[in-house]
């Protein structure tokens, strides 16, 4: 006998305020047969505060043991179960545990749905008062420095809005990386707390950001960046110009390729950032002689 394979539903679970909860959410975790949860005793306040008592069994899924207990739940799914996976806050697989298990599932042919539910990214994209017709997800940056900063380097010519996930303890040190990067005067907004009682979102330049993380930030903080190119081409100086070209140039990219990336992106003549690269050359070579 062939058996049904199950259904996989992952299940957006509010940021910050309860009340922000899917109605759906409650009814999948009346039902569920296995609940893989981030943390199983998030996972009990959320019920409690829903009013909602799983007739299923609840297992934990996290990052230490996402890779051993996805077999488990494929199985459980193949044997006909509704598996449902919720992550501490937010969209599962959103920079959080969930990627392997829907990869799995997608490749046995089960069924995966979804409960959607409140976002971080698309919140604090749509409070940061930047472009929000483009933009691109980069999640949370290396920890250590220099992986930090070529990372960055990566996106610096990124012409669609930024968005980050990064640790308070970390801020300050990312938003330094991203003024040295992208130019202290990229604006940018610094969201913390979203959907909860101490709410903010700090609008600024990156230099000016830096600055203020420095005095010290606490909880769950988004990032929005704007992106580059924003700037009219005829506004950009030769400093500009070079600036970009290095920056290109400390990523890995070759001089001739990163002068007609820039060039490019500025709708300028490739000539135009070639002399400006040139010059920029000559007097630095001026000042080494002095």
């Amino acid at each position: 006998m062939t058996v049904t394979p199950g259904t996989l539903v992952l299940a957006g679970t509010p940021i910050g305020d309860i009340a922000d909860a899917p109605p759906r959410l409650a009814e999948e975790l009346a039902i569920a047969d296995v609940i893989a949860a981030e943390d199983t005793r998030r996972l009990r306040r959320l019920t409690q505060a829903l009013g909602v008592q799983p007739a299923g069994r609840v297992v934990s899924y996290f990052e230490g043991n996402e890779s051993a207990r996805t077999p488990e739940l494929v199985e459980a799914l193949a044997g006909g179960a509704r598996v449902l996976l919720v992550t501490d806050a937010g969209m599962p697989s959103v920079s959080d545990p969930g990627y392997r298990l829907v990869a799995a599932a997608v490749e046995k042919d089960v069924r995966v749905t979804a409960v959607p539910g409140p976002s971080a990214v698309l919140t604090a994209l749509a409070l940061s008062g930047l472009p929000v017709d483009r933009f691109c997800f980069e999640g949370f940056l290396p920890r250590k420095a220099g992986e930090r900063l070529s990372r960055l380097r990566e996106v610096a010519g990124e012409r669609r809005t930024l968005v980050y996930f990064e640790a308070p303890h970390r801020l300050e040190a990312t938003l330094a990386a991203m003024a040295e990067v992208f130019g202290a005067g990229r604006r940018a907004a610094v969201c913390r707390e979203l959907t909860k009682t101490y709410e903010e979102v700090r609008r600024g330049p990156l230099g000016e950001l830096a600055e203020w993380a420095a005095e010290g930030v606490r909880g769950e903080i988004t990032v929005v960046v704007e992106g580059a190119g924003e700037q009219a081409a005829g506004e950009l100086d030769a400093a500009e110009l070079v600036r970009r070209v290095r920056v290109r140039e400390e990523a890995g990219e070759r001089r001739k390729e990163a002068i007609a990336a820039v060039a490019a992106a500025a709708g300028l003549p490739k000539r135009e950032v070639f002399d400006a690269v040139v010059a920029a050359k000559n007097a630095d070579g001026a000042r080494s002689e002095r």
